[in-house]
């Protein structure tokens, strides 16, 4: 999910690894927020891979700078992942899905409509399996609120879905 962010930064404008970890903390801190030691390696597996390149400069302040910049395989890349099916792991898949829909104005309409299909069709399953278990099993008090909780969290994801694949068809 880290490459997705920085692609997404990246795709907005040149930083430095110090910009890209400011902009994603402005941008996703109520999602995320990826350390200097998660950003680092991302970066140089994203270069390494050809999605960003680099520009060294000697800053204002005199000191050498690296600049970094998304490339057009880069620009796929970040459409690419966000276009990914989702991951069968629940636990993972609400932050994935959100951060998914705050990046989606990268897609064109299409693709918004296919990534919000995918998202909305795991959603349901996963809220299907959830429904089953509170069905089928007996649980005790905390469970079972964790798991209701979970529920009206995926029947919020699916609204959201929703009103994103109105706004899209009307578009």
């Amino acid at each position: 999910m880290i490459e997705l962010l920085i692609l997404f930064e990246l795709n907005r404008k040149i930083l430095t690894m110090y910009g890209v970890s400011k902009s994603i903390k402005e941008d996703f801190s109520v999602l995320t927020t990826p350390s200097y030691g998660t950003i680092k390696p991302a970066l140089k597996r994203l270069e390494n891979n050809g999605f960003v390149r680099t520009q060294r400069e000697i800053s204002k302040g005199g000191r050498p700078s690296v600049y970094y910049s998304i490339t057009d395989n880069g620009t796929r890349e970040l459409k690419r992942l966000i276009l990914t099916a989702p991951q069968d792991n629940p636990i993972q898949f609400l932050p994935t899905a959100r951060i998914k829909l705050a990046c989606a104005d990268v897609l064109d309409k299409n693709e918004q409509l296919n990534m919000l299909k995918q998202l909305k069709n795991k959603a349901e399953s996963i809220l299907i399996d959830t429904n089953n278990l509170l069905n089928t099993r007996e649980l005790s008090f905390y469970p079972r609120m964790v798991f209701d909780n979970l529920m009206c969290e995926y029947n919020n994801i699916i609204s959201l879905i929703e009103g994103f694949e109105h706004a899209c068809a009307s578009k």
